[in-house]
């Protein structure tokens, strides 16, 4: 007997093709990569408490933007995969920066990330190019773990 157990990702993988787990997953991470490891979108604790008394909502450098999240999912493409980034993105169905913002999208509307009202999908668009940064820029010889 088929289990009735469902999830709002599993449900959504289903329904939109395009991107696999991995894909879903990674983004995520990448999320937490910008914040933990980059700083990015990161305020200070009295700044946003003192907004939410206010306003009752986060202040607007809580957020990142959807470029600087291509930029963080580049570098921790690099990071995770080195001069494989593109080869394991593409694999996923992620083959160009707009797809990030698909999945992001996908993830906020199933109530998994979150927008600011600046927010747009076209954010995503063209942030760069994948044979650029993940083939042509790529040098294997900064890499400080290469062993010879």
């Amino acid at each position: 007997m088929m289990s009735e157990f469902s999830h709002p990702l599993l449900d959504l993988i289903a329904k939109d093709t395009r991107y696999t787990a991995e894909a879903y997953e990674f983004i995520r991470n990448a999320l937490n990569y910008a914040h933990d490891e980059l700083g990015l979108g990161k305020v200070d604790e009295e700044v946003v408490k003192a907004s939410l008394e206010a306003e009752g909502d986060l202040p607007e450098e809580a957020h990142l933007t959807g470029q600087q999240l291509c930029e963080a999912i580049r570098q921790y493409s690099i990071t995770q995969f080195g001069f494989m980034a593109k080869t394991v993105l593409n694999s996923w169905g992620l083959n160009e920066t707009l797809d990030f913002g698909e999945v992001v999208y996908n993830l906020i509307d199933i109530g998994m990330m979150r927008k600011s009202d600046s927010d747009s999908k076209e954010d995503f668009a063209e942030v760069f190019d994948f044979d650029r940064v993940f083939v042509d820029d790529f040098d294997i010889n900064k890499q400080d773990d290469l062993v010879i």
